[in-house]
């Protein structure tokens, strides 16, 4: 498994994911800039996601929706608010309507992903922090920390892959 380590910080309103991976910093970007692969891991199993619009620039829009078993969808979004490459990722997400777009913009977490060459891995720091306790505490009764180690524990094959391919 990818991910060493999940912490949930009530007093920080902060959720951290740290994972390694056995790839160089500008590969692992490479997941979170091209929304084919984005969408092939961002969802966790059996909840695979599309990415229908991932403009990858500051103020740039994602729009997104994951598919559950049953063919449920849950829609999400992202406005990307700092982007410094290959290095750190930050955007705003939350949930989206059937037509992609937020339910409430207000709702939203803030996500900073930065990724730092350790040898020749690169780790990934994922920090979520949220608005309120009560979103902290709603997202993770939903599951958010189970599904973020599930999705992530997917990276490894398409980092694999890439390898192959290349």
């Amino acid at each position: 498994m990818p991910v060493i380590s999940a912490q949930k910080d009530p007093e920080a309103l902060s959720l951290t994911f740290v994972a390694e991976f056995d790839a160089d910093a500008e590969r692992v970007w490479q997941l979170w800039a091209d929304p084919r692969q984005l969408e092939r891991w961002w969802g966790p199993p059996g909840w695979p996601a599309t990415f229908v619009r991932h403009e990858f620039v500051v103020g740039g829009a994602s729009r997104y929706h994951m598919t559950g078993p049953e063919g449920e969808k849950a829609h999400g979004w992202w406005t990307i608010t700092a982007i410094d490459a290959p290095h750190q990722l930050e955007f705003d997400d939350g949930f989206a309507g059937e037509d992609g777009e937020p339910v409430d913009p207000a709702d939203r977490t803030h996500a900073v992903v930065t990724l730092e060459q350790v040898g020749d891995r690169t780790r990934m720091t994922t920090v979520s922090t949220f608005r309120s306790r009560e979103q902290l505490e709603k997202m993770a009764a939903m599951g958010m920390e189970e599904g973020m180690r599930q999705a992530m524990g997917q990276i490894d094959a398409l980092l694999a892959e890439g390898h192959a391919a290349g």
